[in-house]
């Protein structure tokens, strides 16, 4: 019996649904402390003093500033720039500056709200246009964490031998990951046993890195163990870090457990938001319509400090240009750094910033051009061995427009335009409906997967069952349950037969961090792989024959426990002899693969209220090998709810660098009731070098939400939508405005 392809049960559903996992704040230790962060109320500033009011005993509590920390006063991540605790310069609203730990929450909680933070207001930006003018100097010399560059073509020659050329500025919002369990840790900390931690996180091996120069310890001295995980999203792939550390750090001065919970508010207005961002696209077009040069200009808000802006950056430029051949290809793009808290990752990463920009953009010249924005896109989309704009030649065979169709002929596409057109000229309910085509590259972009080396293993068990080995974690995506359908394929063995290890970096090797769309692809193929490893040392051993049933794979793993010794099976990344990545030049085979989709929707506006509602949508993707259809559906149709409140709903009000509508009362994220059906269709082309045939997933249905559903409600309203979240004050505003 094969399990890939099967809609195989959760591995963990049974142990939540009854109630019986154990997640970070059902966790607790004797004598265990609570511990809290008292942050910044300034966006930039100087810090004077740190003032304790009357009204509870100080010498109770534990209490860490800057001065406190053993080691260094950095979050290791890619720059060196943000620390654990201001020591003197205050650079956003919300950043720690002391930390406070008691046996009583409530009096913590009391404790809290009498410190009294002094610091001397600096200038802050709080735009991309002023870092850009470096209105004031905030970051390095030039207030940029990473810029880059792709120029492809004689782009000057295109332009001015163009029969028209047409350009316009697109631009989207942050967005928070609102998972459903906030950040949190506990710690331990000793100086001669080193230090723990336990929590909520995606990617263990950032938090190991993170804590080695903070405590200045040997890595052996670090351990990190990801509890069961209520969703991430990204919000909790760099962002741990800092929590960990600040757990950690009071662990080391008190000497006690420390349990450090963020409660939503404090969640949702000191940690990462996706990053918002501009686009200027301008195209060039021949007689016969087609795209023959294209100038990108990307921008996006970083935040104060670098965190992980550089990689987001990177992603959006590589997929700025999308699905569409351009022999003329110009992008230029940059991450700018203002006085608020750090942008990070978040489900898309810079990909659906970019990919709504184009989106827009190929809408908008198809009514400019007066073709069917259908016909427009088939006849620019890339085709096997042509270049995508990172310089990337599309080799292996490519399914983009037998997607479009499918999508068209589920959505009734055509015909509902016609219909749409006849029903809004006498009602005030303006129906559209509006698609996009886009692809999401898998994996580490470029050399990213070469560089983490990733590792993988599966061990036999006295039993003879198998352990999955890995550092990627289940954070509701379904990663125990498709490794565990790999493995047992791999070994022709029972589902059942299979356990994937809880994350711990004591007993896992680093397999690199859950992101980037690539736990199902790279570290599935990895466990494949692993397992084939131990399966051949049987075999080499004589334990096993080639052809085996279960019961004989079982019984030649005892055998060979109790003769010989241990039994695992390892693997580590090779990357696939196609892809050559040119760093320097930034150009190349940017992704090992691609996942190509095409998503419509159908939406119907209130022109009284400036109501809009997504009435139904359809997600068709060409993703390699569906390895779990529950699970894979269930990413496309969360991954489209995200999207639709990313297009209509999710707005973030900023007031002097500050999230002000922190809370779920005023922070709108769309309900049941304003989600449509979603209908989800997978067209199948397997990729070699993906666990079990598969592509990534993960990302992908972020990115096309936002401008189908734009794209509906200018066919509804004959008004340019450019801008997300269009929500409905923003709609009367862009209608009253006139802008066609």
């Amino acid at each position: 019996m094969t399990w890939v392809g099967r809609s195989a049960l959760r591995k963990e559903g049974d142990g939540k649904l009854r109630g019986l996992a154990k997640y970070i704040d059902d966790i607790s230790f004797p004598d265990m402390l609570h511990g809290v962060t008292i942050r910044s109320s300034i966006a930039r500033g100087i810090l004077r003093e740190i003032e304790y009011l009357p009204g509870v005993n100080w010498d109770d509590f534990v209490k860490v500033t800057a001065n406190d920390i053993p080691g260094h006063n950095y979050v290791a991540l890619l720059e060196k720039d943000q620390p654990y605790l201001v020591e003197k310069q205050i650079n956003h609203p919300e950043e720690p500056v002391l930390l406070l730990a008691h046996p009583d929450k409530q009096l913590l909680e009391k404790a809290r709200t009498l410190v009294k933070i002094h610091a001397d207001p600096l200038p802050a930006i709080f735009s991309m246009e002023e870092s850009a003018k470096q209105q004031s100097l905030i970051w390095g010399t030039n207030n940029t964490f990473k810029k880059y560059a792709i120029d492809r073509g004689d782009i000057r020659s295109a332009f001015e031998n163009a029969a028209v050329i047409l350009e316009g500025t697109y631009e989207t919002g942050a967005q928070e990951q609102l998972y459903i369990e906030p950040n949190g840790v506990i710690a331990m900390a000793h100086k001669s046993e080193g230090v723990t931690v336990w929590g909520s996180m995606q990617c263990p091996y950032y938090v190991h890195k993170a804590l080695l120069p903070l405590f200045n310890l040997p890595a052996e001295k670090i351990r990190v163990i990801q509890t069961e995980t209520g969703g991430g999203f990204g919000g909790k792939e760099e962002y741990p870090s800092m929590i960990a550390g600040h757990a950690a750090l009071l662990a080391w001065k008190s000497g006690k457990p420390v349990k450090l919970i963020y409660d939503r508010m404090e969640d949702m207005v000191a940690t990462t938001k996706r990053h918002p961002s501009k686009t200027v696209i301008r195209t060039a077009f021949d007689h016969q319509n087609k795209l023959i040069a294209i100038d990108i200009d990307f921008t996006i808000d970083g935040g104060a400090y670098c965190t992980l802006s550089p990689v987001v950056l990177s992603r959006g430029t590589l997929h700025a240009s999308g699905p569409y051949f351009s022999p003329n290809v110009k992008i230029r793009s940059r991450a700018l750094a203002t006085n608020t808290p750090p942008h990070g990752a978040f489900r898309g990463f810079g990909a659906p910033q970019s990919l709504f920009a184009l989106e827009k953009h190929m809408d908008y010249c198809a009514r400019k051009l007066n073709v069917d924005p259908v016909t427009f896109r088939k006849s620019n989309l890339i085709q096997q061995g042509q270049m995508l704009g990172c310089g990337q030649i599309v080799n292996e065979k490519i399914k983009i427009k037998d997607v479009l169709d499918r999508a068209l002929k589920e959505s009734d596409f055509k015909r509902k335009q016609k219909s749409f057109r006849q029903h809004n000229k006498k009602s005030p309910l303006k129906k559209g409906i509006g698609l996009s085509v886009f692809m999401h590259g898998a994996g580490f972009t470029g050399s990213g997967e070469t560089f983490l080396a990733s590792i993988a293993s599966v061990k036999a068990t006295p039993e003879g069952k198998i352990e999955v080995l890995t550092s990627n974690t289940e954070i509701g995506q379904g990663t125990n349950t498709i490794f565990s359908q790999m493995a047992a394929d791999a070994l022709h063995l029972d589902f059942e037969d299979i356990t994937v290890v809880q994350p711990d970096t004591s007993r896992v090797p680093n397999s690199g961090p859950t992101v980037a769309s690539r736990t199902c692809m790279i570290v599935g193929k990895l466990v494949e792989l692993a397992a084939l490893d131990l399966k051949q040392k049987l075999i080499a051993a004589k334990f096993l024959k080639g052809k085996y049933q279960r019961k004989d794979f079982i019984s030649a793993c005892k055998k060979y426990l109790k003769e010989v010794g241990e039994l695992k099976g390892n693997s580590q990344y090779k990357a696939p002899p196609h892809v050559v990545w040119d760093e320097e030049k930034y150009q190349g085979d940017a992704y090992g693969t691609y996942a190509w989709a095409t998503y419509v929707a159908e939406t119907t506006t209130d022109i009284r209220t400036f109501e809009t509602t997504v009435d139904k949508f359809w997600a068709v993707q060409e993703v390699g090998r569906v390895i779990n259809p529950t699970l894979a559906k269930g990413q496309i149709v969360g991954g489209v709810a995200q999207g639709i409140g990313y297009a209509l709903y999710e707005d973030i009000v900023w007031k002097e660098g500050r999230m002000a509508n922190n809370k779920m009362s005023n922070y709108i994220i769309p309900t049941t009731l304003d989600t449509p059906e979603i209908e989800v269709h997978f067209m199948e082309l397997p990729y070699s070098f993906g666990g079990g045939g598969s592509k990534g997933i993960g990302e992908l249905p972020l990115d096309g939400p936002g401008p189908a559903i734009l794209n509906a409600m200018e066919y509804a309203l004959g008004v340019q939508l450019n801008f997300i979240p269009m929500t409905p004050e923003k709609l009367m505003k862009q209608m009253d405005s006139g802008a066609s």
